[in-house]
């Protein structure tokens, strides 16, 4: 059963990447000119997909994938062209649109099937790599050990994942926002996790008694900041 405040976040990131934030996050994830802010967190999140990537093997020929939370489908796409089958979802149809478009454009050597959902439904299957890219930096830590938890049950080599390290600046970011009122279109806030914290909280996840960390990678460039882990199944 998922935590209500798992499913309070979810709802909100679906009205905002859906109806607000779609057109922006289309072009942050393109070549389009963009700010300067948003010139460095392209710049962060690119360091990120090719951390990820890297962390997988070159040819994943015959490997079935799920991109949890795939956005505009960079990593799928990727994957799908070193031979992998990938299950690609996402909250938002409009960004799974995008990433369908992008996919048709490109050749790819496995299959790709994109769908709109959660990314912890169990009916999406067995996966040899589950891959969540900055999905579950909106979440607090007791959220991101429950779905990593989840999704490790169905993994059989490694769960690679984001979250919002907690920095004195995010931090000091974090509780700034706190402060000013909701407004109707504002981003949902990035919710910066002590590292610590999280790791112990992984540890207690009797789900996850068959995995260890192996490697983790931070990236920080002007206004992305984010750090990935990788679960190993022993």
């Amino acid at each position: 059963m998922r935590a209500a405040s798992y499913n309070q976040t979810r709802q909100k990131l679906t009205t905002y990447f859906d109806q607000t934030a779609a057109r922006a996050w289309e072009q942050l994830t393109s070549d389009a000119p963009v700010s300067g802010i948003r010139r460095t967190v392209r710049a962060g999140r690119d360091e990120m997909l090719a951390t990820l990537l890297d962390w997988m093997p070159d040819d994943l020929s015959g490997l079935r994938i799920l991109d949890a939370g795939c956005g505009t489908g960079a990593l799928s796409i990727e994957a799908s062209q070193r031979g992998a089958t990938v299950t690609a979802i996402d909250i938002s149809p409009t960004l799974i649109d995008v990433a369908k478009a992008r996919a048709a454009q490109l050749e790819t050597g496995g299959d790709i099937e994109f769908l709109v959902g959660d990314m912890l439904d169990e009916r999406l299957g067995q996966f040899d790599y589950v891959i969540a890219m900055d999905s579950l930096i909106h979440y607090e830590a007791s959220d991101i050990r429950m779905s990593v938890a989840s999704l490790a049950k169905r993994t059989a080599k490694a769960v690679l994942f984001t979250f919002a390290p907690r920095t004195p600046l995010l931090g000091a970011m974090h509780f700034v926002g706190r402060l000013i009122p909701q407004q109707q279109h504002r981003a949902p806030a990035i919710i910066p996790v002590a590292e610590q914290h999280l790791l112990s909280q992984l540890r207690d996840a009797s789900e996850l008694d068959q995995f260890r960390v192996r490697r983790k990678h931070r990236v920080s460039t002007g206004f992305y900041t984010s750090q990935a882990l990788e679960l190993v199944a022993e």
